[in-house]
């Protein structure tokens, strides 16, 4: 193909048209080269409710890929594809912080807005309320998961709420 016939600008409108494609940049350099710069989304979180898909880096609706399946934390209940905030900014804390991305396997959001959190390797619920003070929540939950860790109690509680401030109010199985 001759270069002088290439559409630089419609290459780029057909590559960012791509679902899974954040930007892309498409230029001749002075040698002649073709030049393609890709930057593709990247999942946090995957929604599992009426439809399957993920939430990307930036709170923004991205579909699943046929060729991939990343290892991000389920999001169950009520979500709505076009009001994805709240679930967003969980999504994204959890995505940022290295103790939560280990052990956070499902973000659950029911119809009040109330986020719950289910951990790998634990029976119990954890019950964060709304997204109000979640640094101060997640610290709450990070001091509790550690001590009852040591301690081998883990498994002794059914539901962990954290929805109250500087309180963390344990519920036994």
């Amino acid at each position: 193909m001759i270069k002088e016939t290439l559409d630089l600008n419609q290459l780029e409108r057909a590559l960012n048209s791509n679902p899974m494609i954040k930007s892309a940049e498409v230029y001749v350099s002075v040698n002649g080269t073709l030049n393609v710069d890709v930057e593709q989304k990247t999942p946090i979180a995957r929604v599992t409710t009426n439809a399957s898909y993920y939430i990307d880096d930036e709170g923004v609706f991205m579909p699943l890929s046929n060729n991939y399946s990343a290892r991000v934390p389920l999001i169950t209940g009520f979500v709505e594809k076009n009001n994805l905030n709240t679930i967003y900014k969980v999504a994204k804390k959890v995505n940022e912080d290295e103790f939560l991305k280990k052990n956070v396997i499902e973000i659950y959001q029911n119809y009040r807005m109330e986020i719950f959190f289910r951990l790998r390797r634990c029976d119990f619920l954890v019950k964060l309320g709304t997204e109000k003070s979640l640094d101060k929540k997640i610290n709450n939950l990070k001091v509790f998961y550690k001590k009852n860790l040591k301690e081998h109690t883990l498994n002794s509680y059914s539901q962990i709420n954290l929805q109250f401030d500087n309180q963390v109010v344990c519920t036994k199985t």
